[in-house]
């Protein structure tokens, strides 16, 4: 154990010296990756709430054609543009953006409508593009309140009470919480955690074996009257060690800047107090161990340090995986899967983020399966280093 505790103090002041590793591990990921978070979701909320804001633009075709729906949109503060175009140009000018929306109303659309018989519309669009989608479902809503109005009234005039053809009301009761809404868009907290975590024991992971090697030094370090094994095991705790502090200052900084995000503008709020961020740091914590020992068994089989970055980017990725999963198939916490590294840590971190009820049995299934996993990888990666091929 006195050598592990040894090892494990050199490699972390000789890294503390290290500027890549400083840059990598204590102000890339903790610093960058929670700026961006808080730009984008602060972005998110003005772009959402300037569209809120602005008024609907409809460019309508023969207009002539619907004086009461025309006179209906005005009404609603929608601006209506009466445009006289072909169907062709129709689509050129949407294409080209000259109008986001065209309304086309067809020729026998007052016949259809005096008639009593469906009368159709022509919406043009282009689902292509990025606010398309909100001013078509925007229109389709207010010509379906035209339409319901135009209903009421023919019931009416038959002598038939308009509340009869309405049997049932569904009464909308939203019984989710600000802190829970907040998680709809700080899902991508989980993911910004595990990724700088990572980051922070890159640079040594890499450095144990590949880096040892490139720089001849690795030779003599194992003439040493060590075990190999325990000078692997003070290099993957060391590792370990600047992952929790990347883990640490990565969810402070997340604190700090979603402060600055107005979610409260949508009746969200980010419940990230002190109480919270510690539980998410001591909740995550015990992933580092087996990201270190990852990290290590991978870099052990590379030749240099420019292999192991190569290799090792692309295997930081596998933490994350299972929470692409998590949304696709809508999982929900079970004891099952809370046993699986980084789900568990997905799972715990949005219930801490909602205010969810977090029960002892997952934590502690989370916690024992991945200090296991890490074990287990300690110890391969300890197998490993073994081997006499790891000279050359």
């Amino acid at each position: 154990m006195r050598a592990i505790a040894t090892v494990w103090r050199k490699e972390v002041r000789e890294n503390l010296r290290d500027r890549r590793t400083l840059l990598s591990a204590l102000i890339f990921g903790p610093l960058f990756g929670p700026l961006i978070l808080a730009a984008s979701l602060q972005f998110l909320v003005h772009r959402t709430a300037d569209e809120a804001d602005r008024r609907l633009e409809i460019a309508v075709r023969h207009a002539e054609r619907a004086p009461n729906l025309i006179a209906f949109l005005e009404a609603r503060n929608v601006i209506v543009t009466r445009v006289t175009l072909d169907d062709e140009a129709t689509r050129r000018a949407v294409q080209a953006r000259t109008w986001p929306l065209v309304l086309a109303i067809p020729e026998e659309f007052g016949t259809r409508l005096a008639a009593a018989r469906p009368a159709a519309l022509q919406l043009y669009s282009d689902a292509s593009g990025s606010r398309s989608d909100h001013g078509v479902a925007r229109t389709k809503l207010l010509v379906a309140q035209y339409g319901a109005s135009i209903g009421r009234l023919r019931v009416l005039a038959r002598g038939v009470d308009p509340l009869l053809t309405t049997p049932f009301v569904v009464q909308d009761i939203d019984v989710s919480t600000p802190q829970s809404r907040s998680v709809t868009v700080l899902g991508m907290l989980s993911y910004l955690v595990l990724l700088a975590m990572i980051l922070g024991g890159l640079y040594l992971a890499i450095d144990a074996t590949a880096g040892e090697r490139e720089r001849h030094s690795l030779e003599p370090l194992l003439t040493t009257p060590v075990p190999r094994e325990h000078l692997i095991y003070g290099k993957i705790l060391a590792a370990a060690t600047f992952m929790l502090l990347s883990l640490a200052l990565t969810v402070i900084a997340c604190a700090v800047a979603l402060r600055y995000v107005a979610l409260e503008n949508f009746g969200m709020t980010a419940r990230l107090d002190a109480g919270v961020v510690v539980r998410i740091i001591l909740a995550t914590a015990p992933l580092s161990l087996a990201a270190a020992g990852l990290l290590t068994v991978v870099a052990s089989f590379t030749h240099s340090y420019r292999e192991a970055q190569t290799w090792l980017g692309v295997v930081m990725l596998v933490p994350t995986l299972p929470l692409v999963f998590v949304g696709l198939a809508d999982w929900q916490p079970s004891l099952g899967l809370m046993a699986v590294p980084s789900l568990g840590q997905h799972f715990l971190i949005t219930a801490l983020l909602r205010g969810d009820a977090i029960t002892p049995a997952q934590v502690l299934v989370s916690v024992t399966a991945s200090l296991a996993l890490g074990v287990a990888l300690a110890w391969l990666a300890g197998r490993l280093y073994r081997r006499e091929s790891l000279l050359g």
